[in-house]
């Protein structure tokens, strides 16, 4: 099994996660591995409908554009760098809280 925590997860179970996790959980499916999310209930947000709704943080396309203080790239090139990625409920077998665990067929 792979279990991932969340930074956030939305009403319909859409979850935000570092950057990596949906890459993860796509792999899991593949192979036919559980995938789970533990988080605490706090992590739950009803308020955002689902993974399209959550903001993801960005971070600056010079963390791409270089290694230390030496640039691998013209100054034309555009990075998009973000710090989270959603993994949709589709792709998550249970989500793991505080109360106990909540399998996606639920």
């Amino acid at each position: 099994a792979v279990i991932v925590g969340a930074d956030r997860i939305a009403k319909n179970g859409d979850t935000a996660n570092k950057i990596g996790t949906y890459q993860i959980a796509i792999l899991s499916k593949f192979f036919s591995i559980d995938f789970f999310v533990a988080a605490p209930k706090s992590t739950i947000d009803l308020t955002i409908e689902s993974g399209k709704h959550i903001l993801l943080e960005e971070r600056p396309d010079i963390e791409l554009k270089s290694i230390g203080k030496q640039k691998i790239t013209l100054n034309e090139v555009n990075c998009w760098n973000p710090a989270f990625d959603i993994t949709p409920k589709s792709l998550i077998t249970a989500f793991i809280t505080e109360d106990g665990t909540v399998w996606n067929d639920d």
